[in-house]
């Protein structure tokens, strides 16, 4: 919840333009796809990051990939920004529209364009919500494997321009690892294609940097999706433990054996807590920390996996390891775990979810760390995560009414992001972004690197069109917030001019 420190523009700009743009896009859409009116865009405002929001200028809902070429000539022509905008459940305000720009909404492009069951591939359009896949290819024996915790809602678009993730990560691999092949406009119309149907593609892997690129490089429109046989037999395997470090090892020893479970998720004694009294998933109250394991396969796999896991588990310290009876249980567990965020936020006003990774062995080091910093700020926060790949979710807790609480949960969540930046990981694994942790990029990565980045961006979008202001800060505003961040008495980026 960083304070955006670039200047709005005045009115009578964002009037001028308007009256620039909104005659040309009546060209190219009908009525109900342009929306320039106050009362309209609202509902556009922000995305799932609530703090973050400012009224777009004009909203454009193309429903073919022609409107969408037209719509974006017309904006470079004009020299207007776009900010492409998917399901609007991303959280890290990376949807927060322009209000001197067009907010170019996918929602209208939700087709299945082909599914090859043979080839396992699913030719989707960008709108299309992430489970739509799944229910498109189950009855052919198939699934599409990312599933963020937003999966009945979110875009296949977003999941692209944030490289989402979700619970079976660990073993299936995040977005960039499922998308074989994109269709995308740039900013002046033009059509390119990144990756292939192929295992292997000559060249620079352009489609890895697409993938995460947060909408600054191009409009997909079109994206070939891999998909996966759906496994005969799952079992997953819950973990209680006395001890939140203990738990954490427990990860480590897991993969250390061998065995990359399909799922491996932690939550604190607070979590599942919550959890457990907002939906009865069958979780042990007494336990400081949680771990489910799941596993899948064949049924010879599963058998010796499952029983592999159970005994590693015991021996790396857990009081009580329960192996699901069935399916219905199994998805019991699963229900609490990903239904945790609406759990905690029952039992406060509001709560900021953080995004950073860590390696696994620094899990018991970190979350030490992010526990301690409650006394420090005065807030309680619940940790449930990825634990299989290190991804944190701490939710801070806090009251938006009250400033200081809100300021001091801001604080809190930089201070977060910098010390899994510290013990080797990164300030996002599958939120993005956005504006939300713009200043953080400025701990991450040094000045250099961002020019590149801001160069690769370039070589897309000459005029910094595409989401002006997202994901890549300048490198003014790093030196400002270096000047304004003192750690252990030393200024990040001192190559960087102060102010």
């Amino acid at each position: 919840m960083n304070a955006m420190t670039q200047d709005l523009l005045d009115q009578a700009t964002i009037d001028e333009r308007r009256a620039r743009i909104v005659p040309r896009l009546q060209l190219i859409l009908t009525p109900s796809q342009l929306k320039h009116k106050d009362e309209d865009l609202r509902p556009f405002e922000t995305d799932g990051l609530a703090p973050y929001r400012r009224l777009p200028m004009v909203v454009a809902l193309p429903a073919t990939k022609a409107e969408v070429i037209a719509v974006l000539k017309a904006c470079y022509a004009e020299d207007i920004p776009v900010v492409t905008r998917g399901a609007g459940t991303g959280l890290s305000g990376g949807a927060m529209p322009h209000e001197g720009g067009v907010l170019l909404s996918l929602t209208k492009m939700s087709a299945i364009k082909a599914l090859d069951p043979v080839a396992r591939v699913i030719t989707v359009e960008p709108g299309i919500r992430n489970a739509a896949v799944t229910q498109a290819a189950a009855p052919y024996g198939l699934y599409y494997a990312p599933d963020p915790s937003s999966q009945i809602a979110c875009s296949i678009g977003g999941n692209i321009a944030e490289n989402s993730g979700g619970v079976h990560c660990l073993k299936y691999g995040l977005t960039v690892h499922n998308v074989m092949q994109a269709t995308v406009i740039t900013i002046e119309g033009e059509e390119l294609s990144f990756g292939s149907q192929a295992l292997d593609t000559e060249g620079f892997d352009l489609m890895a940097g697409l993938v995460g690129s947060e909408g600054m490089l191009a409009v997909v429109v079109e994206a070939k999706l891999k998909l996966l046989p759906t496994p005969t037999v799952t079992k997953v395997a819950m973990a209680a433990f006395d001890d939140l470090a203990t738990a954490g090892r427990a990860v480590g020893e897991i993969v250390a054996a061998g065995i990359i479970p399909a799922g491996l998720e932690m939550m604190d004694k607070f979590s599942l807590q919550a959890a457990e009294n907002f939906l009865n998933a069958g979780y042990p109250t007494w336990a400081e920390a949680l771990l489910l394991c799941e596993v899948d396969g064949n049924e010879a796999e599963v058998a010796e996996h499952i029983a592999d896991v159970s005994a590693v588990l015991t021996k790396a310290g857990a009081v009580e390891v329960k192996v699901a009876r069935d399916d219905a249980e199994r998805e019991l567990f699963w229900k609490g775990r990903k239904n945790a965020f609406p759990a905690v936020g029952q039992m406060s006003p509001d709560y900021y979810c953080m995004d950073g990774t860590i390696p696994r062995g620094e899990l018991p080091a970190v979350l030490k760390k992010i526990e301690d910093m409650q006394q420090k700020y005065g807030l309680r926060c619940a940790n449930v995560f990825h634990a299989g790949d290190g991804n944190l979710h701490p939710l801070i807790m806090f009251d938006g009414n009250d400033a200081g609480e809100a300021e001091r949960a801001a604080q809190y969540g930089s201070e977060i992001l910098t010390t899994c930046v510290e013990h080797g990981g990164t300030i996002t694994g599958e939120h993005g972004v956005g504006v939300e942790k713009i200043h953080e990029m400025c701990v991450q990565f040094p000045g250099a690197e961002l020019q590149q980045f801001h160069d690769f961006k370039a070589a897309f979008d000459d005029k910094g069109l595409m989401n002006p202001g997202k994901a890549i800060p300048t490198l003014n505003r790093c030196a400002e917030f270096g000047h304004m961040h003192v750690h252990n008495g030393e200024l990040p980026h001192p190559e960087l001019e102060r102010f």
